[in-house]
């Protein structure tokens, strides 16, 4: 009796343990804020013509595309991970889990999810498509080449919304175009701050992701260029009022977020140390999704 209790407790303990390592896998946070970019945008360009059932299909096709670029880039990166305090936990750079599995998740994933993205239109499922293979097979070798990879991962990272807007939309509005626009320019803020702080172990796998000079991460230009995306954020945020999309009270309020975004942004070019970089790192993770639902709710 004892034996069987104790193979039983074995068995959940490696069911538990497999299920952690999938969503590092998918890399479950950062794949549900994707998604949630993705839904809003949907909702925002529906004008109230949605049902529920479309939100789950967009939402998981969403899921399943993302988590298969994450997976395919912890498959290219699995032995730099190893070399990073931050990522040698990962179920490939532990040595949990083999590349094989890993890649027949991906593929699984990668299919079913376009296959639920064609559902609405071929525009959500080529867009799709060209968000995965542009993260997972261009933006991730490019970050041990250039710190041009951040420009470049900026684009899959900024897709999400134009796909929630062709979802239901099904062309490329200037709506999407305005979308993206947002998510764009938000990004090299986030990331640059994102960098700064974790540059020692970045470098450990030789990832170049903040502006350097001779060899060494430029403190001033990455919190320069930080400042000057913030300051180009601001008058792309207010697009979706110039357009007649939403209300002066959500571009005033998206503004006024877009204002406190430059403002971090200068402190960390003012001051570029460990506080001004995280207040701006903290600044970023709300003001994608406190934006979007200031748009959603502003057309209700």
């Amino acid at each position: 009796m004892a034996t069987k209790v104790i193979e039983q407790g074995a068995s959940t303990s490696v069911f538990v343990q497999k299920v952690q390592d999938y969503k590092m896998l998918v890399k479950l946070r950062l794949t549900l804020t994707v998604v949630f970019s993705s839904v809003m945008a949907f909702l925002i360009a529906s004008d109230g013509q949605w049902t529920w059932a479309a939100v789950g299909i967009l939402a998981l096709g969403g899921f399943l595309v993302t988590g298969a670029a994450n997976t395919l880039n912890q498959v290219l990166e699995k032995d730099y991970d190893k070399l990073m305090t931050r990522t040698a936990n990962r179920p490939l750079a532990a040595g949990r889990m083999t590349v094989s599995e890993a890649v027949l998740a991906a593929g699984f994933m990668s299919l079913i999810g376009i296959s639920l993205l064609a559902l609405f239109n071929p525009w959500a499922a080529f867009l799709g498509t060209l968000s995965m293979v542009f993260y997972a097979f261009v933006y991730t070798p490019m970050k041990r080449i250039s710190p041009l990879a951040v420009l470049i991962g900026a684009i899959p990272g900024a897709l999400p919304t134009m796909i929630g807007c062709v979802a239901i939309e099904g062309q490329l509005s200037l709506l999407a175009l305005c979308l993206f626009g947002i998510q764009f320019f938000w990004q090299f803020p986030h990331f640059w701050a994102i960098g700064w702080l974790g540059y020692e172990d970045y470098s450990k796998a030789g990832y170049k992701l903040v502006p350097m000079k001779d060899g060494k991460m430029d403190d001033k230009e990455t919190g320069w260029q930080s400042f000057l995306c913030a300051l180009v954020l601001l008058p792309v945020s207010i697009l979706p009022y110039m357009i007649g999309v939403s209300g002066l009270t959500s571009a005033i309020l998206v503004g006024l977020l877009g204002l406190g975004y430059i403002i971090m942004s200068w402190a960390f070019y003012q001051k570029p140390e460990r506080k001004t970089a995280l207040r701006l790192m903290f600044y970023s993770f709300g003001y994608i999704p406190f934006s979007l639902i200031l748009l959603f709710v502003d057309k209700i």
